[in-house]
């Protein structure tokens, strides 16, 4: 997603008061490698990096109105914007009571994924590693699974991921945020909300050249990453530059005593 992709870019710079948040310091956030400013930018589906990026559409008083987990395409996440704008009249109507806004509230999320053209809803396919890690740690337990027993199939390898054994990302998100309403941001429950597949999500796309392929694996492997790290890789990573400077270390220290 490019949120200076039309029809993103001019509804988000005419229809809307724009800000954001370094979360990459929070207990959810997942982790990734470091993306300049001026980097390269590659497709993906909707919901992919759920971790790694929110966004989301508040009323001017900080009640959430939606939340959209990962990156989105610029004509689905202009549709999301058009019905946060309808749950935002809603949520300004003061002829409805609290409890009516509330009731409102969920059964407009829950209906609105059965509203999504097809072409979005291929686009919110489930990442197979997301669904791979959904399966191993949570078969039984997760609400992005609708067939258990399908979804085991998953996890054995060279086996086809069976695609009617999980929630597309769209609806993944309307069924949580559904259970949400209203929710000023502040008291907004984001860690239990972003929280499904693996956390790292990385595309490499600084890595890719013009055909989509990773041109240098080594380096993408290197690459510094950001975000809630886990200490394993901090480590792998700690321990590989001690390497590598040690044996720079030797091989000055030869060069020296050779010209000795």
């Amino acid at each position: 997603m490019s949120l200076s992709q039309e029809p993103a870019f001019s509804v988000l710079k005419d229809e809307l008061v724009c800000g954001y948040t370094d979360i990459s310091k929070e207990s959810y956030a997942g982790f990734s490698g470091k993306h300049e400013i001026g980097g390269q930018a590659i497709n993906t589906t909707n919901g992919a990096g759920p971790h790694n990026l929110q966004t989301f559409v508040l009323a001017s008083d900080g009640t959430v109105l939606h939340c959209l987990p990962g990156y989105w395409n610029p004509t689905d996440l202009v549709r999301e914007i058009g019905f946060a704008a309808r749950l935002h009249d809603v949520w300004t109507n003061p002829a409805l009571s609290e409890g009516q806004k509330r009731t409102m509230f969920r059964n407009l999320h829950l209906a609105h994924h059965n509203e999504h053209p097809a072409a979005m809803v291929k686009r919110s396919k489930m990442q197979g590693f997301d669904q791979k890690y959904e399966a191993k740690h949570r078969l039984a337990s997760s609400d992005t699974i609708l067939d258990s027993r399908l979804a085991a199939q998953a996890l054995v390898p060279g086996h086809p991921i069976p695609q009617a054994a999980f929630k597309t990302t769209d609806r993944i998100m309307h069924d949580r945020m559904a259970s949400r309403p209203f929710v000023p941001f502040s008291k907004f429950d984001t860690a239990a909300y972003v929280d499904y597949g693996r956390p790292k999500y990385d595309k490499n796309e600084d890595f890719r050249n013009a055909n989509g392929m990773i041109t240098n694996p080594e380096a993408a492997k290197k690459q510094e990453l950001l975000g809630q790290v886990p200490e394993k890789k901090n480590r792998k990573k700690r321990m590989m530059r001690r390497v590598v400077n040690t044996a720079g270390r030797g091989v000055i220290n030869y060069g020296v005593r050779a010209l000795r």
